[in-house]
């Protein structure tokens, strides 16, 4: 397994490189409307880390910092995703270690993140990697 891979947090005006990530996740969303939201994000303090092989971009994390009564300090991490032909590699898992990292050394205490119910290889990934199912997401949208 290769892992000399380099990861850094994108800039923010590189931000928009994450789009064919995003659109791997929900082709339904324009382009124009991620574009939108990833603006948006950025004045909440979103931050995304990217993994590369050479300048080649091969996975992506979002990072949000944040702070909850049942926890404490803690890593938000979302929209993970690695590219297809680089999946089962360990990309993932080195990405992953990394954004651990990075949140023990701001003072976090845990990690913490959503995952589609029906996306098998995602869910099967977080338990191998030493996540606990805590509780069930709902949405309302209006």
């Amino acid at each position: 397994m290769k892992t000399n891979y380099t990861i850094r947090f994108i800039a923010n005006e590189e931000m928009f490189i994450i789009i064919p990530f995003l659109r791997m996740l929900d082709e339904g969303i324009s382009i124009e409307i991620l574009k939108e939201r990833i603006t948006t994000m950025l004045t909440y303090d979103y931050q995304c880390a990217g993994i590369y092989d050479g300048e080649k971009l091969i996975g992506i994390s979002g990072v949000w910092i944040l702070f909850k009564y049942y926890i404490g300090k803690h890593l938000e991490v979302d929209n993970v995703m690695i590219r297809p032909d680089y999946k089962g590699k360990g990309v993932g898992t080195v990405l992953l270690n990394w954004v651990n990292d990075y949140g023990k050394s701001i003072g976090c205490v845990a990690t913490e993140l959503n995952c589609y119910i029906e996306n098998d290889g995602a869910n099967k990934f977080w338990k191998a990697f030493g996540c606990d199912k805590l509780a069930y997401h709902y949405r309302k949208t209006y």
